[in-house]
């Protein structure tokens, strides 16, 4: 089964895999020095796909013989380069919340159907993507989705009763990391990419647009700042927000949210951010009573 499986196989483009082996060594030795674009011909001429690319095998997993599956309890939509897949660790860290570990935490099953019919078997086979432990609850948080116009709508035909989480992150800091983490990316048409990582940070017209196909009160924003300065207080909300125990905390060592620090940008291009990106804000803060921009320097005189 090419894509459960898929996701953990040797990553030629070195975007995962065991780094304590023989064949990590040889990942990070081409790495270094086969062009990307061969790399990841070669990973697809393996049979290797990672769960975002066009080519991967959608079939679910089979179900343990005490597992259930059914429609997931929670969904992460949002917090590309915003600490999600950290955040997201914590709360399969608690006890009464199934974990497959031969599942990617982040299933894009959604992403593929831009243009393609989605039907009642895809809601189907979705669901199939969630073998939980009786009593449990089970879930996926995929960042890209509060960035895919298409997914708010499948997702409230296939999940309707999930509730969302979307974490947030100062739009400007975002930009940084993801144009510092996309700079081996090439594109064949000038801007491409940068207009992709720009257009991520608008996330008040992201939130509006999943608030057009679920209620406010099925949907928590996060804001990564708060969750750095508070890590125990928003993830306690988060276990409340999801039906669990809130008293519960994972290894303290793993609760914490983080990432490597943005580099530079230009002065006049921050500028430009800061102007693009000033009015979505404020939508935002709108629709987010508790958010905090305090912690948006750019953006705290709003």
């Amino acid at each position: 089964m090419a894509i459960g499986h898929g996701w953990q196989s040797p990553a030629l483009d070195g975007t995962g895999g065991s780094t304590g082996s023989a064949l990590g060594a040889l990942r990070r030795w081409a790495g270094r020095r086969v062009p990307l674009d061969q790399r990841v011909d070669l990973r697809h001429r393996l049979g290797h796909y990672l769960p975002w690319e066009e080519g991967i095998d959608l079939t679910p997993p089979i179900a343990g013989p005490d597992e259930v599956i059914g429609p997931p309890d929670y969904v992460g939509i949002g917090g590309t380069r915003a600490g999600a897949p950290g955040w997201h660790r914590r709360v399969l860290d608690h006890p009464d919340v199934s974990d497959r570990r031969d599942l990617p935490p982040a299933r894009h099953y959604l992403s593929h159907f831009a243009t393609d019919r989605f039907g009642p078997e895809h809601v189907l086979e979705y669901h199939r993507w969630f073998p939980r432990r009786p009593e449990t609850i089970t879930g996926e948080w995929t960042p890209s989705y509060s960035s895919l116009p298409w997914v708010p709508a499948l997702l409230a035909r296939a999940a309707p009763d999930a509730r969302l989480l979307m974490m947030v992150r100062n739009p400007v800091e975002r930009f940084r990391l993801a144009f510092a983490g996309g700079a081996e990316y090439r594109v064949s048409q000038a801007g491409t990419a940068t207009a992709e990582a720009v257009e991520r940070g608008f996330y008040g017209a992201q939130l509006g647009r999943v608030l057009e196909h679920t209620r406010r009160g099925r949907i928590l924003v996060l804001q990564y700042e708060q969750c750095r300065a508070d890590p125990d207080g928003q993830l306690a909300a988060t276990y409340r927000f999801l039906g669990l125990d809130d008293a519960y905390r994972p290894d303290r060592s793993r609760s914490r949210v983080g990432s490597p620090a943005a580099p530079g940008l230009d002065a006049e291009v921050e500028s430009r951010l800061v102007d693009l990106y000033r009015p979505d804000v404020a939508a935002l803060a709108a629709l987010v009573p508790t958010l905090d921009l305090s912690l948006w320097p750019q953006f705290s005189a709003m």
